[in-house]
């Protein structure tokens, strides 16, 4: 097949996209550090994590259901030409929201005392009555929250994906700032003040990339036929949004009625687990979304197939290992970055227990987000938000029977077991919607990196038995890490090489692309350009159905 010259913009925007999660991820990962550090595995901090659960509920729904309903809307009108209609829609939306959030929040400030016992049951009154502090502290947040959502799925829809890729990098520092310098004064509520100070420097970065690029106005047009397309996709999309964060809330109420540290271990876990998810499946399913929903408006079903199929093989070459790397790395991991301070030798057994029952969450959690997002760009709401509530049934149905039984592990297998039921239902769907994947190479690529990460843990297994430990210091540990994944990733790709893994080449000549190289092409450059998203051969068959 002859080779095709590549447009550098949709990788330089993956690449950007994925820098800015690193770091992010690297900064939230920091954030735990202090947290366990000054905090530990107290019951105080599982008190957080509960008042975090409400506000976490609102601006989750508000913020993951606006994004998924304006970006395809957005790029209908964007497709078409008319840039100024899709500012003066966003413009409008920001307006009205800023309204409808700030009277939220006000209500969740003086609802707290009602529903704080619902959510913390299993907390003694004295825990209770320091959740409803935290949450009142906590709701200004979903006013930033939604708004940076609302400015986040403009920017995106305009390729412009700088900002939206940096705003976890600065609600980070800012949290870290926040807790470093004020615990001794404010104890835990430092961590409160800096989790809301840091939402509101996320809208605070993405002011300026809206207004210099004149995507905003004080217009409030509420007779703009967007409005009507926007309602139509949000209001199942809500649903759809509020499920997945009830499945938060329900994991924080199982959690409260464990022994105390639990709901602090499995957050430190979570985080831990889920990088790749921030890194990775986020980063391939933000820049994706908008051409998907071009691709779509366009009726290129063809392009839009290529884009998703190739999306997930790229996830699987990357999370697959991170996760079997996590499984059996989790005590050396968790032991260098949490043991210190509050953090001692009782918590860190505890996190590393849990870390390999959230990899399979991991795995299913990541296709899920391209998945979803892939379904939304098509316009297919209504279904894609029945399979995650029902899923979010089976996850409270599987917690009730599981945790009293096997405690957080049981609520980390619950959310693997119904994340694989939400993976076939999606993908179920999304074959039904579009025609279906290329199969054939996505079973080739998993069987292959599954080979390839098998080979990956076997090694590490084997330094791990041999009878030798680091010392007790930070740079001995550190070190000793580093040492461990150096040698995995090493194995890893060679062992991907050895077996022709795609991915691994694809890889290789978007790196390349991206740093200017001029060699020899790897690959075709047509694989190149679906991975990530683009593709603007023509489709002439009809356009799906919409919702």
């Amino acid at each position: 097949m002859p080779l095709e010259p590549v447009r550098p913009s949709a990788a330089r925007s993956t690449f950007i996209v994925m820098a800015a999660s690193a770091l992010s991820a690297i900064l939230g990962f920091g954030r735990e550090i202090v947290t366990a550090h000054y905090f530990g595995t107290r019951s105080e901090v599982d008190a957080f994590l509960n008042a975090s659960t409400v506000p976490t509920v609102l601006f989750g729904v508000f913020n993951g259901a606006l994004v998924a309903a304006l970006v395809p809307t957005f790029s209908d009108y964007i497709s078409l030409g008319r840039v100024e209609e899709a500012s003066k829609l966003g413009s409008t939306v920001l307006n009205a929201l800023l309204f409808v959030t700030t009277a939220l929040a006000g209500l969740g400030w003086l609802l707290a005392p009602y529903f704080v016992p619902v959510v913390a049951h299993g907390f003694p009154p004295a825990e209770q009555a320091l959740v409803v502090e935290m949450v009142r502290w906590l709701m200004p947040g979903i006013v930033a929250t939604s708004l940076g959502g609302v400015c986040a799925a403009l920017l995106n829809a305009n390729h412009r994906f700088l900002a939206t890729a940096i705003i976890c990098v600065a609600a980070n520092l800012v949290t870290i700032g926040v807790v470093v310098a004020l615990h001794r004064d404010l104890g835990i509520f430092a961590l409160v003040l800096g989790s809301v100070l840091g939402l509101f420097a996320q809208l605070l970065v993405l002011i300026p990339s809206m207004l210099r690029h004149h995507l905003y106005r004080l217009a409030l047009d509420l007779r703009h036929p967007g409005l009507a397309r926007t309602w139509a996709l949000l209001l199942p999309v809500v649903v759809g949004s509020g499920a997945a964060q009830i499945n938060i809330a329900f994991d924080r109420y199982f959690a409260s009625t464990l022994s105390a540290g639990s709901t602090a271990s499995l957050g430190y876990t979570t985080k831990l687990t889920y990088l790749p998810i921030t890194i990775v499946a986020m980063a391939i399913a933000t820049v994706t979304f908008p051409l998907i929903a071009g691709q779509f408006a366009s009726s290129n079903r063809a392009g839009v197939r290529r884009s998703v199929s190739l999306a997930l093989r790229m996830v699987s070459f990357i999370v697959i290992p991170c996760a079997a790397g996590l499984s059996a790395l989790a005590y050396p991991i968790v032991l260098t970055l949490f043991e210190r301070g509050a953090f001692g030798p009782t918590s860190t057994a505890l996190c590393a227990g849990l870390v390999p029952y959230a990899c399979v969450p991991l795995i299913t959690t990541s296709y899920n987000t391209v998945l979803v997002r892939a379904c939304y760009a098509c316009k297919e709401v209504r279904s894609a938000v029945a399979g995650s509530s029902l899923a979010v049934v089976i996850n409270i149905a599987l917690s009730a029977t599981w945790s009293p039984i096997l405690g957080a592990r049981g609520l980390l297998l619950a959310n693997g077991a119904s994340g694989l039921f939400l993976l076939i239902f999606l993908a179920a769907l999304f074959w039904r919607l579009i025609g279906g994947f290329e199969l054939k190479p996505l079973l080739s690529s998993f069987s292959r990196i599954v080979l390839a990460s098998l080979a990956m843990v076997g090694v590490l297994y084997w330094i791990l038995s041999a009878p030798f430990a680091p010392a007790a210091t930070l740079v001995s540990r550190a070190c000793y890490l580093a040492g461990l994944l150096a040698v995995g990733a090493a194995v890893y790709l060679v062992a991907a090489r050895g077996l022709c893994v795609e991915e691994l080449t694809i890889t290789a000549r978007a790196l390349m692309q991206k740093f200017g190289q001029r060699g020899a092409p790897l690959v075709p450059a047509t694989a190149v350009a679906d991975v990530l998203g683009q593709d603007d051969r023509a489709d002439t068959a009809p356009p799906p159905g919409r919702t």
